[in-house]
Formats: structure tokens, sequence, C-alpha cells
């Protein structure tokens, strides 16, 4: 994926969280944040491994994998992503690992949680992740909000109303498209465009089962569920 963005001439990184949380690899997967990214969120299962939220709201996979990462990830991983936020209001574009409303638990799946997001967003623009579905919401000026999934190839002209983006998820996609997702957005063109990217599925999925944890982790990225 990092190739492609080169390709792209992509000028900033930025990264909406979850650094950490299903695969086998999370120091890796933090350094790499570390290195490339120019601004980085905390996602709730980075908090989780950090012990700043109740692993009890949990799924029993998803509890079984963060246990198992807060004993692997090391110092360096745990220092990066405590001095971490879960929104970021500075930038042009408002980015939140989950909403505006609630940076870290509210999945907007829907134009009715979207429009409460562009009511609680300032900037005009806005992008969040958490539900690992790429996904695009727009209420033009004077109108109602709409919005669907956006699929890889998808690229909108943001130019005016208020709008809320969703790129996807690099390592866990949930919208049937097991290939990587992730968005381009041109602020000067006021262009949104989705990208899909191949990458070793199986070589991810093989490292996950190697390491114990659950099987439906490793299973649910050749379906991109």
């Amino acid at each position: 994926m990092l190739a492609d963005i080169r390709r792209n001439d992509v000028e900033t990184i930025w990264c909406l969280g979850d650094l950490v949380g299903y695969g086998a690899s999370p120091n890796e997967c933090v350094a790499l944040a570390a290195e490339v990214t120019d601004v980085c969120l905390v996602g709730n299962h980075d908090l989780v491994v950090l012990e700043r939220l109740d692993i009890s709201t949990f799924s029993p996979a998803a509890a079984q994998a963060a246990r198992w990462t807060r004993t692997r990830l090391d110092k360096e991983s745990r220092d990066f992503m405590s001095g971490l936020e879960p929104g970021n209001g500075s930038l042009p574009i408002g980015i939140f690992h989950a909403s505006p409303r609630d940076p870290v638990w509210e999945y907007v799946l829907s134009p009715v949680l979207a429009d409460a997001s562009l009511d609680a967003m300032e900037q005009r623009v806005g992008a969040v992740g958490h539900s690992h579905v790429a996904l695009s919401f727009n209420r033009p000026d004077g109108g109602r909000t709409a919005g669907d999934q956006a699929p890889g190839g998808q690229e909108s002209d943001i130019s005016e109303g208020r709008w809320l983006l969703n790129p996807g998820a690099v390592g866990q996609p949930r919208d049937g498209d097991p290939r990587a997702a992730w968005l381009i957005v041109d602020m000067d063109k006021w262009t949104a465009s989705w990208m899909r990217t191949r990458y070793d599925i199986e070589e991810a999925a093989d490292a996950i089962r190697d390491a114990g944890l659950p099987a439906t982790l490793a299973d649910r990225l050749y379906y991109g569920q």
C-alpha cells in the first residue's frame, strides 16, 4: 500500500487509529505508523491494549487478541500510542477515529448518524474510521444527508456541501472487498478518491494462526468481513 501511496504523490499521511488489536505483528505496525504518518490517531483497540478502556466491552475474539497484544507490545510501541488522541480538530479536515460526537466508540454507518456527526463537526469535511467500511456521506447546502458504501475506484467532488468520509480499513476491511482500503483527499481540487490495494492475505492469516489467535480473525481476511 505504501508503494501505491508513493506512486500517487501523496504529500501527507494520516492514520485514523487502531494500529493494533487483531493482527500478529503489533510492534511492527506501530513502528511503521510512527515512521510514515504525519498525523496518527489512537483507536479503541489501541486504548484497550493500553488498558485505558474496559476489555469487557469487546467480543470474545477481540478481547483474546487484545490480551495477547498486551503481552507482546514493546515499550516503544506503548509510548507512541500513549501519546495519541482519538480525534484532531486542528486540520483543514476534521479527523476522528469513530465520530465527531464520540471519537472512540460511535459507529457511523447510516445517513442519520452521519447527519448528527456533521452537526457536531466544525469543519466542512471530515474523515472517520472505526467501522472498517469505506463510506461516503454528503449533506448538500440546504439538503438532507445521504450516503452509502464507497467502492474502490470511486471519486467524488467534495468541493460543495458537508461531507463525512470513511476510507475503510487497511488490515481488516468489512465491506466484502478483502483488499486494503485507503483514501486520497485532494484539498486543492477538493476531490476524494477511494483506493484499494492487494496484499498478501495468506501471509497475514498464517501469522495470526501461528500466534494462536482465534482462527476467525484469520479466516475473515479472505472475505473482507
